[in-house]
Protein backbone atom coordinates (compact mmCIF):
# COMPACT_ATOMS: atom_id res chain seq x y z
CA UNK A 1 0.00 0.00 0.00
CA UNK A 2 2.61 2.02 0.48
CA UNK A 3 3.10 4.66 -2.53
CA UNK A 4 6.12 4.48 -5.28
CA UNK A 5 9.09 6.93 -3.69
CA UNK A 6 10.40 9.48 -6.27
CA UNK A 7 13.50 8.59 -7.79
CA UNK A 8 16.74 9.62 -5.43
CA UNK A 9 18.19 12.56 -6.71
CA UNK A 10 21.97 12.09 -7.78
CA UNK A 11 24.63 13.17 -5.63
CA UNK A 12 25.86 15.98 -5.90
CA UNK A 13 29.32 16.15 -7.98
CA UNK A 14 32.48 17.79 -7.04
CA UNK A 15 32.49 21.42 -8.31
CA UNK A 16 35.00 21.69 -11.13
CA UNK A 17 38.51 22.99 -11.22
CA UNK A 18 38.56 26.70 -11.69
CA UNK A 19 40.46 27.93 -14.42
CA UNK A 20 41.30 31.10 -13.83
CA UNK A 21 44.58 33.74 -15.33
CA UNK A 22 46.50 31.95 -12.75
CA UNK A 23 46.12 29.02 -14.10
CA UNK A 24 46.66 29.94 -17.30
CA UNK A 25 49.92 31.61 -16.71
CA UNK A 26 51.14 29.31 -14.25
CA UNK A 27 53.27 27.26 -17.25
CA UNK A 28 54.28 30.36 -18.72
CA UNK A 29 55.81 31.38 -14.70
CA UNK A 30 57.14 27.98 -14.06
CA UNK A 31 60.12 29.46 -16.24
CA UNK A 32 60.83 32.21 -14.20
CA UNK A 33 63.37 30.77 -11.71
CA UNK A 34 65.18 28.97 -14.44
CA UNK A 35 65.03 32.32 -16.38
CA UNK A 36 66.71 34.06 -13.62
CA UNK A 37 69.40 31.16 -12.55
CA UNK A 38 70.45 31.56 -16.30
CA UNK A 39 70.72 35.24 -15.58
CA UNK A 40 72.67 35.20 -12.84
CA UNK A 41 75.00 32.53 -14.10
CA UNK A 42 75.09 35.10 -17.45
CA UNK A 43 76.32 38.33 -15.10
CA UNK A 44 79.24 36.54 -14.22
CA UNK A 45 80.20 36.51 -17.44
CA UNK A 46 78.78 39.87 -18.96
CA UNK A 47 76.41 42.39 -17.61
CA UNK A 48 76.37 44.87 -19.56
CA UNK A 49 79.37 46.87 -18.93
CA UNK A 50 79.72 50.22 -20.82
CA UNK A 51 75.75 50.24 -21.15
CA UNK A 52 73.77 52.89 -19.90
CA UNK A 53 70.09 54.21 -20.35
CA UNK A 54 69.35 57.82 -21.33
CA UNK A 55 65.87 59.31 -20.76
CA UNK A 56 64.87 62.03 -19.71
CA UNK A 57 68.08 63.98 -20.11
CA UNK A 58 69.37 61.26 -17.43
CA UNK A 59 71.93 58.33 -17.56
CA UNK A 60 71.66 54.88 -15.55
CA UNK A 61 74.10 53.23 -16.42
CA UNK A 62 73.21 49.65 -17.02
CA UNK A 63 76.31 47.64 -15.70
CA UNK A 64 75.48 45.29 -13.16
CA UNK A 65 71.63 45.70 -14.15
CA UNK A 66 71.66 41.73 -14.67
CA UNK A 67 73.17 40.44 -11.44
CA UNK A 68 70.99 43.24 -10.00
CA UNK A 69 67.27 41.83 -11.31
CA UNK A 70 68.00 38.31 -10.82
CA UNK A 71 69.36 38.07 -7.82
CA UNK A 72 66.00 39.91 -6.48
CA UNK A 73 63.79 38.29 -8.33
CA UNK A 74 65.17 35.06 -6.66
CA UNK A 75 65.06 36.09 -3.78
CA UNK A 76 61.41 36.92 -4.42
CA UNK A 77 60.80 33.44 -5.64
CA UNK A 78 62.69 31.93 -3.25
CA UNK A 79 60.96 33.73 -0.34
CA UNK A 80 57.70 32.66 -1.45
CA UNK A 81 58.73 29.46 -1.68
CA UNK A 82 60.28 29.18 1.64
CA UNK A 83 56.58 30.51 2.92
CA UNK A 84 54.68 28.13 0.74
CA UNK A 85 56.25 25.39 2.42
CA UNK A 86 57.05 26.86 5.90
CA UNK A 87 52.69 26.09 5.57
CA UNK A 88 53.16 22.38 5.30
CA UNK A 89 56.92 21.07 6.76
CA UNK A 90 58.71 20.19 8.70
CA UNK A 91 55.72 18.00 9.65
CA UNK A 92 57.17 16.96 13.05
CA UNK A 93 58.46 19.63 14.92
CA UNK A 94 62.20 19.97 15.24
CA UNK A 95 64.65 21.28 17.79
CA UNK A 96 65.93 24.44 15.23
CA UNK A 97 63.27 24.88 12.55
CA UNK A 98 59.89 24.19 14.24
CA UNK A 99 56.70 22.54 12.84
CA UNK A 100 54.93 23.84 9.82
CA UNK A 101 51.97 25.98 10.56
CA UNK A 102 49.36 24.15 9.28
CA UNK A 103 50.59 20.70 11.07
CA UNK A 104 51.03 22.81 14.17
CA UNK A 105 48.04 24.39 14.56
CA UNK A 106 45.94 20.77 13.18
CA UNK A 107 44.29 21.00 16.94
CA UNK A 108 43.20 24.38 16.99
CA UNK A 109 42.00 24.13 13.38
CA UNK A 110 40.16 21.41 13.75
CA UNK A 111 38.47 22.85 17.14
CA UNK A 112 37.53 26.29 15.22
CA UNK A 113 35.80 24.46 12.36
CA UNK A 114 33.92 21.84 14.46
CA UNK A 115 32.76 25.07 16.58
CA UNK A 116 31.87 26.78 12.91
CA UNK A 117 29.82 23.88 11.94
CA UNK A 118 28.25 23.24 14.84
CA UNK A 119 27.20 26.76 15.69
CA UNK A 120 26.62 27.95 12.14
CA UNK A 121 25.96 25.52 9.79
CA UNK A 122 24.09 23.02 11.61
CA UNK A 123 22.11 24.42 14.11
CA UNK A 124 18.18 24.75 14.97
CA UNK A 125 17.32 27.13 12.63
CA UNK A 126 19.08 25.97 9.64
CA UNK A 127 17.77 22.65 10.53
CA UNK A 128 14.27 23.68 10.60
CA UNK A 129 14.64 25.93 7.22
CA UNK A 130 16.34 23.14 5.46
CA UNK A 131 13.26 20.92 6.45
CA UNK A 132 10.81 23.73 5.07
CA UNK A 133 12.60 24.06 2.13
CA UNK A 134 13.26 20.12 1.03
CA UNK A 135 9.43 19.64 1.83
CA UNK A 136 10.33 16.13 2.75
CA UNK A 137 8.21 16.14 5.88
CA UNK A 138 5.11 16.96 3.86
CA UNK A 139 5.63 14.78 0.99
CA UNK A 140 5.85 11.35 3.20
CA UNK A 141 3.04 13.12 5.26
CA UNK A 142 1.00 13.12 2.53
CA UNK A 143 2.53 9.60 1.70
CA UNK A 144 1.57 8.40 4.45
CA UNK A 145 -2.38 9.29 4.49
CA UNK A 146 -2.29 8.48 1.12
CA UNK A 147 -0.92 4.59 1.92
CA UNK A 148 -3.56 4.72 5.49
CA UNK A 149 -6.32 5.60 3.24
CA UNK A 150 -5.42 2.42 0.89
CA UNK A 151 -5.14 0.55 3.90
CA UNK A 152 -8.40 1.38 5.60
CA UNK A 153 -10.09 0.17 2.32
CA UNK A 154 -8.62 -3.07 1.86
CA UNK A 155 -11.09 -5.65 3.14
CA UNK A 156 -8.74 -8.00 3.56
CA UNK A 157 -6.19 -5.91 6.27
CA UNK A 158 -9.80 -5.21 8.01
CA UNK A 159 -10.94 -8.90 8.70
CA UNK A 160 -7.30 -9.72 9.59
CA UNK A 161 -7.50 -6.94 11.91
CA UNK A 162 -10.18 -7.68 13.61
CA UNK A 163 -9.25 -11.10 13.55
CA UNK A 164 -6.40 -10.27 15.58
CA UNK A 165 -8.01 -8.10 18.10
CA UNK A 166 -10.87 -10.56 18.79
CA UNK A 167 -8.23 -12.87 19.37
CA UNK A 168 -6.08 -10.92 21.62
CA UNK A 169 -9.32 -9.33 23.48
CA UNK A 170 -10.93 -12.57 24.11
CA UNK A 171 -7.45 -14.55 25.41
CA UNK A 172 -7.32 -11.76 27.77
CA UNK A 173 -10.98 -12.00 28.79
CA UNK A 174 -10.22 -15.27 29.25
CA UNK A 175 -7.42 -15.31 31.91
CA UNK A 176 -8.76 -16.15 35.41
CA UNK A 177 -6.67 -13.20 36.92
CA UNK A 178 -8.34 -11.04 34.52
CA UNK A 179 -11.94 -12.39 35.21
CA UNK A 180 -11.25 -12.28 39.23
CA UNK A 181 -10.38 -8.36 38.63
CA UNK A 182 -13.45 -7.78 36.71
CA UNK A 183 -15.59 -9.57 38.88
CA UNK A 184 -14.63 -7.48 41.82
CA UNK A 185 -14.55 -4.23 39.65
CA UNK A 186 -18.36 -5.15 39.05
CA UNK A 187 -19.24 -5.92 42.47
CA UNK A 188 -17.73 -2.63 43.75
CA UNK A 189 -19.60 -0.44 40.79
CA UNK A 190 -22.62 -2.33 42.35
CA UNK A 191 -22.25 -1.02 45.66
CA UNK A 192 -21.60 1.62 44.96
CA UNK A 193 -24.89 2.20 42.71
CA UNK A 194 -26.92 0.53 45.48
CA UNK A 195 -25.72 2.95 47.66
CA UNK A 196 -27.02 3.00 51.56
CA UNK A 197 -30.06 3.17 50.94
CA UNK A 198 -32.90 0.54 50.09
CA UNK A 199 -31.21 -0.28 47.20
CA UNK A 200 -28.18 -1.27 49.27
CA UNK A 201 -30.12 -2.86 52.11
CA UNK A 202 -31.24 -5.05 49.19
CA UNK A 203 -28.35 -5.89 47.89
CA UNK A 204 -26.95 -6.61 51.81
CA UNK A 205 -29.16 -8.94 52.22
CA UNK A 206 -29.61 -11.15 48.93
CA UNK A 207 -25.49 -11.45 49.31
CA UNK A 208 -26.12 -12.35 52.90
CA UNK A 209 -28.88 -15.11 52.03
CA UNK A 210 -27.40 -16.46 48.65
CA UNK A 211 -23.33 -15.33 48.57
CA UNK A 212 -23.05 -18.26 46.40
CA UNK A 213 -25.76 -17.81 43.91
CA UNK A 214 -24.71 -13.91 43.68
CA UNK A 215 -20.76 -15.11 42.72
CA UNK A 216 -21.79 -17.61 40.51
CA UNK A 217 -24.26 -15.15 38.81
CA UNK A 218 -21.16 -12.74 38.56
CA UNK A 219 -18.62 -15.40 37.96
CA UNK A 220 -21.33 -16.60 34.78
CA UNK A 221 -21.73 -12.80 33.38
CA UNK A 222 -17.90 -12.38 32.95
CA UNK A 223 -17.27 -15.54 31.83
CA UNK A 224 -19.67 -14.65 28.88
CA UNK A 225 -17.73 -11.63 27.90
CA UNK A 226 -15.49 -13.18 25.48
CA UNK A 227 -18.62 -14.06 23.43
CA UNK A 228 -19.34 -10.11 23.53
CA UNK A 229 -16.28 -9.23 21.60
CA UNK A 230 -17.19 -10.23 18.32
CA UNK A 231 -20.42 -7.47 18.13
CA UNK A 232 -18.73 -4.83 19.38
CA UNK A 233 -15.74 -5.07 16.85
CA UNK A 234 -17.86 -4.26 14.34
CA UNK A 235 -17.47 -0.12 15.47
CA UNK A 236 -13.96 -0.87 14.17
CA UNK A 237 -15.02 -0.05 10.49
CA UNK A 238 -16.49 3.39 11.47
CA UNK A 239 -12.88 4.01 13.24
CA UNK A 240 -11.05 2.75 10.50
CA UNK A 241 -13.08 4.84 7.78
CA UNK A 242 -12.33 8.33 9.84
CA UNK A 243 -8.67 7.07 10.51
CA UNK A 244 -7.00 8.69 7.31
CA UNK A 245 -9.46 12.12 8.09
CA UNK A 246 -8.28 12.25 11.65
CA UNK A 247 -4.78 11.87 10.82
CA UNK A 248 -5.15 14.27 7.61
CA UNK A 249 -6.42 16.96 10.20
CA UNK A 250 -3.69 16.08 12.89
CA UNK A 251 -0.42 17.02 10.12
CA UNK A 252 0.88 19.83 11.20
CA UNK A 253 1.19 18.14 14.73
CA UNK A 254 3.29 15.41 12.68
CA UNK A 255 5.18 18.26 10.82
CA UNK A 256 5.89 19.64 14.57
CA UNK A 257 6.78 15.89 15.71
CA UNK A 258 9.41 15.31 12.58
CA UNK A 259 11.21 18.44 13.34
CA UNK A 260 11.31 17.60 16.78
CA UNK A 261 12.93 14.46 16.37
CA UNK A 262 15.13 15.69 13.66
CA UNK A 263 16.42 18.09 15.98
CA UNK A 264 16.76 16.13 19.13
CA UNK A 265 18.52 13.77 16.95
CA UNK A 266 20.93 16.17 15.68
CA UNK A 267 21.13 17.70 19.42
CA UNK A 268 22.71 14.42 20.67
CA UNK A 269 24.93 13.40 17.47
CA UNK A 270 27.41 16.27 18.95
CA UNK A 271 28.83 17.25 15.55
CA UNK A 272 31.31 18.95 17.14
CA UNK A 273 33.28 15.93 18.87
CA UNK A 274 32.65 14.21 15.40
CA UNK A 275 34.84 16.69 13.53
CA UNK A 276 37.50 16.87 16.05
CA UNK A 277 37.67 13.18 15.94
CA UNK A 278 37.92 13.05 12.17
CA UNK A 279 40.51 15.84 11.90
CA UNK A 280 42.64 14.68 14.84
CA UNK A 281 42.78 11.31 12.86
CA UNK A 282 44.28 12.84 9.58
CA UNK A 283 48.10 12.56 9.86
CA UNK A 284 50.72 15.71 8.83
CA UNK A 285 51.01 14.28 5.39
CA UNK A 286 47.26 13.74 4.79
CA UNK A 287 46.28 16.98 6.37
CA UNK A 288 48.95 18.70 3.54
CA UNK A 289 47.48 16.02 0.40
CA UNK A 290 44.16 17.75 1.29
CA UNK A 291 45.28 21.32 1.45
CA UNK A 292 47.20 20.68 -1.70
CA UNK A 293 44.62 18.95 -3.75
CA UNK A 294 42.31 22.06 -3.50
CA UNK A 295 44.52 25.13 -3.81
CA UNK A 296 48.08 23.55 -4.90
CA UNK A 297 47.34 26.05 -8.50
CA UNK A 298 47.26 28.98 -6.45
CA UNK A 299 50.23 27.99 -3.88
CA UNK A 300 52.49 27.24 -6.77
CA UNK A 301 51.02 30.97 -8.54
CA UNK A 302 51.57 32.67 -5.30
CA UNK A 303 55.37 31.18 -5.44
CA UNK A 304 56.14 31.82 -9.24
CA UNK A 305 54.90 35.35 -8.67
CA UNK A 306 57.46 36.22 -6.27
CA UNK A 307 59.96 35.95 -8.90
CA UNK A 308 58.39 38.32 -11.30
CA UNK A 309 57.68 40.93 -8.24
CA UNK A 310 61.24 40.22 -6.94
CA UNK A 311 62.60 41.23 -10.44
CA UNK A 312 60.33 44.89 -10.50
CA UNK A 313 61.92 45.75 -6.97
CA UNK A 314 65.44 45.02 -8.61
CA UNK A 315 64.35 47.41 -11.54
CA UNK A 316 63.27 49.53 -8.61
CA UNK A 317 66.60 49.39 -6.84
CA UNK A 318 68.71 49.76 -9.94
CA UNK A 319 66.73 53.36 -11.42
CA UNK A 320 64.07 54.17 -8.36
CA UNK A 321 62.23 57.03 -10.10
CA UNK A 322 61.91 55.45 -13.70
CA UNK A 323 61.05 52.55 -12.05
CA UNK A 324 57.68 53.68 -9.85
CA UNK A 325 56.40 55.65 -12.42
CA UNK A 326 56.79 52.97 -15.03
CA UNK A 327 55.08 50.31 -12.49
CA UNK A 328 53.17 53.01 -11.15
CA UNK A 329 51.03 53.66 -14.20
CA UNK A 330 51.09 50.39 -15.50
CA UNK A 331 49.24 48.91 -12.19
CA UNK A 332 46.46 51.82 -12.49
CA UNK A 333 45.85 50.59 -15.76
CA UNK A 334 45.39 46.57 -15.07
CA UNK A 335 43.03 48.23 -12.05
CA UNK A 336 40.98 49.86 -14.55
CA UNK A 337 40.73 47.24 -17.08
CA UNK A 338 40.10 44.71 -14.25
CA UNK A 339 37.09 47.47 -13.06
CA UNK A 340 35.65 47.73 -16.66
CA UNK A 341 35.86 44.08 -17.26
CA UNK A 342 34.16 43.40 -14.10
CA UNK A 343 31.70 45.91 -14.65
CA UNK A 344 30.80 44.23 -18.04
CA UNK A 345 30.84 40.55 -16.91
CA UNK A 346 28.12 41.67 -13.78
CA UNK A 347 25.08 41.82 -15.01
CA UNK A 348 26.37 38.13 -17.04
CA UNK A 349 26.28 37.18 -13.32
CA UNK A 350 23.60 38.91 -12.23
Amino acid sequence: HWPASAPHAETDAEPPRRTGLHAKALPLLRAVPWALGALFALSFAWDAPGWALHAFGRTWPAEGLLRIVSVSGLIGFLTNWLAVTMLFQPRRERPVFGQGLIPAQKERVAWRLSEAISEDLINEDVIKEKIRQSGIVRRYREKAVRAMHAVARDEAFRRDLKALAESYAQRVLRAPAVQKKIARFIIERLEAQAGEGLGGVILGAYRTLGERDFRRRIDALVARLPESVEPALEEMDYLLDRLPAHLEKRSGRFEEATTRLVLRFVEHLDVQQMVRERMAAYDEQKLERLFKKTSNEQLNYIKYLGGILGTVGGLVIWAPGPALVFFTLVGLLLWLLDEMLFRMQAPVRA
